[in-house]
């Protein structure tokens, strides 16, 4: 994607910045958030203090439908897609990989289990229809209904300029509402929950989509705000604590008080959002005449990565749980974050170079000069 101030940049900087970097910055730094959702989640065994780590992370999933947002908005914007285009690249890019995907779980799922074709068949299309194959899977079904409801979102956005404030507040209400019921009010929104939706994450698909629409404008402020924006972050990440520290004394679990589906972490993620579009902005301005090229790598990676890290976490704990079980739980997060990390990224490499490019990492098969980093 082209930068949106890259008309007035010089000769040499329009050549490098062919791409909005700040936005990989986002999307790189989300995805290692990410694994840690998942390694806290699986190694902190209910500690109050490790698990209070977990409420500061789960911006992540409402991040990345900003990200997806911004995206899909900013280049539609620049160079309008025809849907008889859009919709085959995009189904084929995230929803060869989701059946796959979904495919694997489902035999890691069966593994220890009695076998029997018919019950696992029933489970493989159910779990494929409702993006319940493995706990992170469901980003793809709901990254799928948002390339279903694009039109929507274009002609809500366009529709809505004079607007946009207005739009996005209203969807923040909605959003808070819907969070506040499904923590504090359990089942009362099961209509919603019967399988993963857009519902839940429209709020932060709208932002994004507006702020696409005001890119230039809000790169600029992001820039210019710096210092607000990292005290406003400080401020919203010890009311998140602090939200979690009171739900522990209103008797909530350790994993209860930190869920992601509660209004705190809706206002958290919000600004952890804006948060990271200021550190990206921040590291291109440092470097504005760099390639980039590990970013470009971990950034074409990272879709791989996020398909791979639950399997990679599985077999380390299936083989050396035990060990990391008898290690203290701070210790035991130090050592496997960078196993899976790594792991997953050597699955997500090994694919990006394989003719199973597509239905592992979401991507055509690289060529090796990309690969370098």
């Amino acid at each position: 994607m082209e930068h949106p101030e890259g008309e007035r940049a010089s000769p040499a900087v329009r050549a490098r910045r062919h791409k909005l970097y700040e936005l990989e910055v986002v999307r790189v730094l989300t995805f290692a958030c990410v694994i840690a959702v998942h390694v806290v989640s699986h190694t902190a065994r209910g500690e109050a203090p490790l698990v209070a780590v977990l409420i500061l992370l789960h911006f992540t999933r409402e991040a990345f439908f900003a990200l997806t947002g911004f995206v899909l908005m900013y280049s539609q914007l620049r160079k309008p897609t025809p849907l008889r285009r859009f919709w085959p690249k995009r189904f084929l890019l995230v929803g060869v990989p989701y059946v796959v995907w979904s495919f694997i779980y489902c035999v890691v799922s069966a593994i220890g289990k009695p076998f029997e074709l018919g019950p696992f068949l029933v489970h493989f299309l159910f779990a494929t229809l409702t993006g319940t194959a493995y706990y992170h899977l469901y980003f793809l079904l709901v990254t799928m209904q948002i390339y279903l409801l694009f039109p929507l979102l274009v002609w809500l956005v366009k529709v809505t300029r004079r607007w946009h404030w207005l739009l996005v507040c209203v969807s923040f209400a909605v959003q808070f509402t819907i969070s506040a019921l499904d923590a504090y009010k359990p089942g009362s929104l099961h209509w919603i929950n019967l399988f993963s939706n857009v519902i839940n994450y429209q709020a932060f698909i709208i932002a994004g989509a507006v702020a696409a629409d005001h890119a230039g404008a809000v790169l600029r402020w992001v820039r210019e705000h710096r210092r607000l924006i990292a005290a406003v972050t400080v401020i919203a990440a010890a009311a998140a604590i602090g939200a979690y520290v009171l739900q522990l004394q209103w008797g909530f679990s350790p994993y209860r008080a930190a869920t992601a589906y509660q209004p705190i972490v809706i206002l958290w993620s919000a600004v952890a959002s804006v948060a990271l579009l200021t550190l990206g902005a921040w590291w291109v301005d440092r470097r504005p005449l760099a390639p980039h090229r590990t970013l470009d790598y971990l950034s074409d990676r990272s879709f791989g990565v996020f398909l791979a890290h639950p399997l990679v976490l599985w077999a380390l704990l299936g083989v050396a749980g035990g060990l990391v079980d008898a290690w203290p739980a701070f210790a035991g997060v130090l050592v496997a974050y960078p196993i899976v990390a790594l792991g997953a990224l050597a699955i997500a490499d090994a694919s990006r170079r394989s003719v199973l490019s597509l239905p592992l990492a979401g991507r055509p098969r690289a060529t090796r000069r990309k690969n370098i980093p």
